[in-house]
């Protein structure tokens, strides 16, 4: 088993998710998944990395790291937004499981600031929804 195969299942399995959860979330196979996460495949690209990441709501760079692409140099300057992915944690986040509204056309074209929006809106009708349930 790989090191960084391991550390992503030991992370998976903190987190009581099953490999068919993390499947769903980051859009990989769950084939394939096993057999990073038992060393049979090689490091996965950085896209991969990011939606495992994604998926088991764990630090990107953290990942990047274990798989040897960095060496506790910070890349955040280096990286760019993707709305998608932010769509996709925040859902992941607040337990979100359809995304039937999800029209991956409309939604590549926000901003960061569109996404605090959305991300802003999400939390307050969580929120709202918290407390109407406290009251009945």
């Amino acid at each position: 088993m790989s090191e960084f195969g391991s550390y992503i299942k030991q992370i998976r399995e903190s987190k009581r998710m099953t490999l068919n959860q993390v499947a769903l979330y980051s859009e990989i196979s769950s084939a394939q998944l096993s057999r990073i996460e038992n060393g049979k495949r090689g490091v996965p690209k950085a896209d991969t990395i990011r939606k495992i990441a994604n998926a088991l709501r764990h630090d990107y760079k953290d990942l990047m790291r274990v798989a040897g692409y960095i060496d506790g140099v910070d890349v955040s300057k280096k990286e760019s937004f993707d709305p998608l992915t932010e769509i996709q944690k925040l859902a992941n986040n607040l337990g979100i499981e359809d995304l039937s509204f999800f029209d991956i056309e409309e939604w590549k074209n926000l901003s960061k600031e569109d996404f605090e929006d959305i991300k802003n809106h999400f939390e307050y009708i969580a929120y709202r929804a918290k407390q109407r349930k406290k009251g009945k």
